[in-house]
């Protein structure tokens, strides 16, 4: 939980020893981590890593996961706005500070970079955005920008977030997203999990959070199958 002393509630989790099924390559000017699936797609998910950075295992495992089920290239990128990721060994009275120029909402030129790549290289028809922590901030910043995403999933907290087009902040959600949102949504809280549980959680050390972990993960994918 965010606090004066720690005023954003990421923690670095439980670290995967995960090497990754994909490859690391250059898109224009930024860097990203690609995987296929194996079978032929024409669907693509845009995977936007969280304040630990694009080679957190934990966020490739996600990406790799995502491209096993039939997903054609997932990216999972680093924008200009975070070239040097937060590290858990950082004080983190310096977080607001580091903050300061890393804004999740100035990522239109590595978005249009990313999505320029599928169409061009992959020939994706169908693109979606998937994103944790700050990437979750970045994913509903880019379904509200760019209206080719046609579905988006803001993975924070203890929520699962999940519309088709755009989200909401989630501290307004319960009084406004049933007056305001008029398209297809579902908002889902997971008690007791802590922030960044979806991914940064491994099942075979916390035995107890697994029915949680893998619950999100399936209601992910079932909300990016719905509408890919």
């Amino acid at each position: 939980m965010a606090n004066e002393a720690k005023p954003c509630p990421c923690d670095i989790g439980d670290r995967m020893e995960y090497g990754g099924l994909g490859q690391e390559v250059q898109i224009e000017h930024i860097n990203a981590y690609v995987v296929k699936p194996s079978t032929p797609s024409d669907k693509a998910i845009i995977v936007i890593h969280d304040i630990f950075g694009w080679q957190l295992p934990n966020t490739r495992y996600m990406a790799d996961m995502l491209a096993a089920n039939g997903y054609m290239y997932v990216e999972s990128y680093t924008d200009s706005s975070i070239k040097e990721p937060w590290s858990p060994s950082h004080d983190w009275a310096n977080f607001m500070e580091w903050l300061k120029d890393k804004k999740p909402t100035e990522i239109n030129k590595e978005v249009d970079a990313v999505l320029r790549y599928l169409k061009e290289q992959c020939r994706a028809k169908h693109i979606g955005a998937v994103g944790f922590c700050w990437g979750g901030v970045a994913t509903h910043y880019l379904a509200l920008q760019y209206p080719q995403v046609k579905a988006g999933v803001r993975v924070l907290c203890d929520i699962l977030l999940m519309l088709t087009y755009f989200v909401f902040q989630v501290s307004i959600l319960e009084t406004n997203v049933k007056k305001k949102c008029k398209i297809d949504y579902q908002v889902k809280t997971f008690p007791g999990q802590s922030h960044g549980f979806v991914h940064r959680k491994r099942e075979d050390i916390n035995p107890a959070d697994k029915p949680s972990i893998q619950e999100a993960r399936m209601d992910m994918l079932n909300w990016l199958n719905k509408y890919m």
